[in-house]
């Protein structure tokens, strides 16, 4: 059995092939990267319009099947970028309509933990879950995933997009904010590290960094205290 899983939650349209034993016959993409500030999700979904069949089409060729070879449809249906979420979602419905096979909405959180589980073998773990949107200590229990601790107000990945705009770095942050805090010499300014339980707040974390900034601290110095109080 070959399934054709779409993904189209915020800046890439992508689609990769599949068959039941996990063997990944295709992985191609298209990213959609803005000019400057962070993902805008008007041109996010015009992007994924733009390029949806082109990236079907070498996916198919990757992946050396016909559409008739495809046994099914998965897509991601949040959560994203609502726009960028319904191209994705109008093109699986078609695909699947057009060829006859069963259509199926996924998590976009669990795929990227069931993933993970499938591929290393793990058992029940301890998932900490990072991503632009989502910041969560979870794990599986009775085939559901429960919470434990997430963030109270912005995502980490939020966090670090944001940092990157207020410096005006280019779009993702998190790469760039990890290559200029490499090049920091004079060490680690002290920032506000907000832990509430089994739950963690980052906004505070953020205006102190910002304020560093405008005092006059090397972007370096800032890059390197922000990245280390958030990750520790």
């Amino acid at each position: 059995m070959v399934i054709l899983g779409i993904e189209s939650t915020a800046h890439t349209f992508g689609i990769g092939i599949v068959d039941t034993t996990g063997q990944i016959l295709a992985d191609v993409k298209a990213v959609y990267s803005p000019q400057e500030g962070g993902i805008h999700p008007r041109e996010a979904a015009e992007h994924h319009q733009a390029y949806a069949l082109r990236v079907l089409s070498k996916a198919l060729a990757q992946a050396n099947i016909s559409n008739d070879q495809v046994n099914g449809i998965a897509f991601s249906q949040g959560p994203g970028l609502p726009p960028a979420l319904r191209v994705g979602a109008v093109f699986a419905r078609s695909l699947a309509t057009s060829l006859g096979v069963p259509l199926l909405g996924v998590n976009h959180c669990v795929a990227h933990i069931e993933q993970a589980r499938f591929f290393t073998k793990a058992n029940h773990p301890l998932v900490i879950y990072l991503s632009g949107g989502n910041t969560q200590i979870t794990t599986l229990i009775a085939q559901r995933y429960r919470i434990f601790g997430e963030t109270l107000d912005i995502a980490l990945g939020n966090m670090l997009d944001m940092f990157a705009r207020e410096a005006n770095l280019k779009h993702p942050g998190g790469p760039k904010i990890e290559q200029l805090a490499l090049q920091a010499k004079n060490g680690y300014h002290e920032l506000p590290y907000t832990v509430k339980g089994m739950d963690l707040a980052f906004s505070g974390l953020l205006t102190a960094s910002k304020q560093l900034l405008s005092q006059g601290v090397s972007l370096e110095e800032v890059s390197y205290s922000l990245q280390e109080t958030a990750f520790s």
